[in-house]
């Protein structure tokens, strides 16, 4: 098995459709901040709106980042799979029981290669996500990898605050900052005397209030303003993207969990875009003359963006 850090053709070949699937889902995703360029980069974020945070952070930059994910979404062999291919590693909790934890012992170690090889490693330290602009108590995870890595090379954790104007209409706004890094191994060195447990607090709060500096208490304002030009094209947009929309919708109706939603609608747009694009192709050039077919393709594929606009619009204050 080859290493998670390595290069993967198949993942770099799908990796630009990745990400610009995720700057799709905003109508504006921005990025204050970077990373030091240098040594074991450590990125610690709020966690509150599921896989959508994690993809924010890793379209971000261009270059790759591993993941660490709660390990008991990993107990299928299928899902053990696709998690791996997308760079994210399992993270047992105590809660997940001694066999989960066995399990993933591997990974502390593919965590170091991670870091050595000069890869970022992304871990969102709350331990579970939660629809919220304020953080909870970090867990320790992030504070045990960190001093276990200071110990053997130079390393710093950056904390991020994942801003968003809402956790639950697609197409809204979204702000990841990175702030200032912690220096951990300048932090080993100013707690030497102290014992590896009250290092870990110590660490943990104050990883958590840089990272609660980071997150805006009142989130974003709303997107609004020049959508209204696009309402005219809404019940085009609407039929063009019916596939996707009906199927995302479907889909989110049994989901109870709505901060899973973005998430659903997300994996819709990057499944289903070029799908439905092609039935389109095929409907319209065989029907209309090509300048009108290749016009209603352009719209097609912009299609399910312009339909969550006008969605949102219409659903505003919901």
């Amino acid at each position: 098995m080859s290493k998670i850090w390595e290069r993967d053709r198949r993942y770099a070949f799908l990796r630009p459709w990745v990400d610009a699937c995720t700057r799709a889902s905003y109508s504006h995703l921005k990025v204050e901040g970077s990373l030091p360029k240098e040594g074991a980069v450590i990125i610690a974020p709020n966690h509150s709106n599921t896989l959508m945070d994690a993809l924010v952070v890793l379209a971000s930059r261009r270059e790759q980042t591993v993941f660490g994910a709660r390990a008991d979404i990993f107990r299928k062999p299928t899902a053990a799979m696709a998690l791996r291919f997308l760079k994210i590693l399992p993270m047992a909790r105590e809660r997940d029981g001694v066999g989960t934890i066995r399990d993933s012992i591997y990974a502390i170690d593919e965590i170091d290669g991670t870091l050595e090889a000069g890869i970022p490693f992304c871990l969102f330290a709350e331990g579970r996500h939660r629809t919220e602009r304020t953080i909870l108590p970090l867990q320790k995870g992030v504070a045990r990898i960190a001093l276990r890595s200071a110990r053997q090379r130079p390393t710093v954790i950056v904390p991020a605050g994942i801003n968003y104007s809402d956790f639950f209409h697609y197409r809204g706004r979204c702000i990841l900052r990175y702030g200032k890094p912690l220096d951990v191994n300048a932090f080993l060195e100013a707690h030497s005397d102290a014992p590896e447990g009250v290092q870990m607090q110590i660490l943990r709060e104050e990883l958590g209030t840089r990272i609660q500096a980071l997150v805006l208490p009142d989130g974003l304002p709303r997107p609004f303003g020049w959508r209204m030009l696009l309402l005219p094209l809404w019940p085009a947009a609407a039929v063009l993207s019916l596939p996707m929309w009906g199927t995302a919708e479907f889909i989110c109706n049994r989901v109870v969990d709505r901060a899973f939603h973005n998430t659903v609608r997300y994996g819709v747009r990057l499944v289903m875009t070029p799908v439905n694009l092609l039935i389109w192709a095929l409907v319209f050039f065989f029907t209309l003359p090509w300048w009108l077919a290749a016009a209603l393709c352009v719209l097609s594929v912009f299609s399910y963006s312009m339909f969550y606009d006008a969605w949102w619009l219409f659903h505003r204050g919901k």
